[in-house]
């Protein structure tokens, strides 16, 4: 008797959330801690762009390898030959672009605005390089199923940068007292770019920490893997890329389109913070993506792969519209993460949250180009996803300001996963099982509809009237999942 794959998917879920989840939700204490004490909405609207840089620019600095990766070692009778390939070439690239970035800082801080920082940019680029250089290592160990030291190093990793942001940025000023600004090495920067040095340090503790890793790694490039490599990775770039711009462009767009650039930092400042209450969905979507990219590819080869991966998608969004649920119905809690000042923006989180379970659904469906080695389709499709976002974001953010950016996001997601639905049912069709996904849906969205009309003077009140809410989702869907589908689901794997 075969284990139940869709079991061992959701274990190694669990593990790499502890990989993910854990040092995402350890970083998120960050955001009470920057908003409410260390910094204004104009400050913590500096971090916020700049962390979109870097999201952006880890995208174009590891080009698809990583999924590259994990399609050739799969299938090479020498999978140490793909990893020490593939992480030459990030090592190369990498390297050239530390050194062009260095070597251009100062007009680099000119284009983004940044002229009177210019250590921001080497921050940034030391920054960048060693995160995209380590990508592989990350990658040969979820190739190898290591999911608890993938997730001991993030974590690790984390608790160091969370905990040279306290020294930083509280412990080490309120030692030197109110004028800490006039001590070295506080002179030389303001205390935006020490949020960089305290994640600097903690990337480069994950070189220390990957140290095993990269001792099988030999410096060696195979041409013939290279163009392999490159060809199936850089469709892959470019829907990471496109993906990377819907996710974070709106952060860069604002400050040259909102109609008030006195206030445009402190506007993005605001939506970066009310923008991090969707965390739990990106959570959960992200530590199913770390482990389904190689479960997809492990699974491709059996009968009813096709079957499994209808039944994942089923489960998949049973959790995310759980999470929908949870955050808008305890929302007047969650709310005390970011600090008073920043609450004007909390209308768009429910937008945001939607935008991401389409994100999360697109991720899922892309298992059709991947598998059938299409994937400039998907590049395709994301790159219709960022003309939608840079288009919408640029007509209405003078108008609606941050809030065209929520929909904007909105809008991209859900015509990303409509056209990937219809185009993977031509290529590689999967019986997803429709009826009983919208009706979850359907059920869904009536109980939140719901949970708006029901207003309560009572906190305590509204709290439970929407716990009961959450339970009735829980019950009806569960019950009919665990009654009517998984012991078929079982069977049929018992039989394998």
């Amino acid at each position: 008797m075969s284990a139940n794959p869709l079991k061992r998917l959701a274990g190694e879920t669990a593990i790499y959330g502890l990989g993910t989840m854990v040092p995402r939700l350890l970083n998120y204490l960050l955001v009470p801690f920057y908003t409410h004490w260390i910094f204004d909405q104009s400050e913590y609207g500096q971090i916020t762009e700049l962390y979109a840089y870097v999201a952006l620019l880890l995208v174009v600095l590891t080009y698809g390898l990583e999924t590259a990766f994990f399609r050739y070692a799969n299938s090479a009778s020498d999978p140490k030959k793909v990893f020490s390939t593939a992480t030459t070439m990030l090592l190369a690239t990498t390297s050239i672009f530390i050194a062009l970035l260095l070597l251009f800082s100062k007009e680099t801080a000119q284009l983004i605005r940044y002229s009177g920082h210019q250590e921001f940019i080497w921050l940034l680029g030391l920054i960048v390089g060693i995160d995209a250089f380590t990508a592989l290592p990350f990658a040969w160990l979820r190739y190898q199923k290591k999911a608890k030291r993938f997730s001991l190093i993030r974590i690790v990793s984390v608790c160091i940068t969370i905990g040279f942001n306290f020294i930083l940025l509280l412990i080490i000023p309120s030692y030197l007292g109110d004028n800490y600004a006039d001590y070295f090495p506080y002179n030389q920067t303001s205390l935006v770019g020490f949020v960089l040095v305290a994640n600097l340090i903690g990337s480069a503790s994950v070189l220390l920490l990957l140290f095993p890793e990269l001792r099988q790694f030999r410096i060696g490039i195979d041409m013939v893997l290279v163009k392999k490599l490159l060809a199936y990775g850089l469709p892959i770039l470019v829907i990471g890329l496109a993906g990377m711009i819907n996710e974070v462009s709106d952060k860069i767009l604002l400050k040259y389109f909102l109609p008030d650039p006195d206030t445009a930092t402190a506007q993005i400042g605001i939506y970066g913070a009310n923008y991090k209450l969707a965390v739990l969905m990106m959570l959960f979507i992200q530590m199913f993506r770390y482990a389904a990219e190689p479960f997809f590819f492990a699974e491709a080869k059996k009968k009813d792969a096709k079957e499994i991966y209808s039944r994942v998608m089923t489960w998949f969004i049973v959790f995310i519209w759980f999470i929908f649920l949870g955050v808008n119905f305890y929302l007047d809690l969650f709310k005390y993460f970011i600090g008073p000042a920043f609450w004007v923006g909390l209308q768009i989180v429910p937008i945001v949250l939607a935008a991401k379970m389409f994100l999360g659904v697109f991720y899922n469906l892309s298992v059709w180009y991947k598998l059938t080695d299409k994937t400039l389709y998907g590049a395709l499709i994301a790159i219709i996803g960022a003309l939608v976002t840079i288009s919408l974001n640029i007509i209405f953010i003078p108008k609606y300001g941050y809030v065209a950016s929520a929909w904007a996001n909105f809008s991209c997601y859900f015509i990303m996963m409509v056209i990937s639905f219809a185009w993977g049912r031509h290529i590689y069709k999967i019986n997803y099982e429709l009826v009983k996904i919208l009706s979850y849906s359907a059920l869904a969205l009536l109980l939140y509809i719901l949970s708006g009309q029901m207003s309560f003077d009572e906190l305590w009140i509204q709290l439970l009237s929407n716990t009961g809410l959450l339970l009735v989702f829980a019950v009806l869907v569960f019950g009919v999942e665990r009654k009517k589908l998984r012991p078929a689901t079982d069977q049929r794997f018992e039989g394998d």
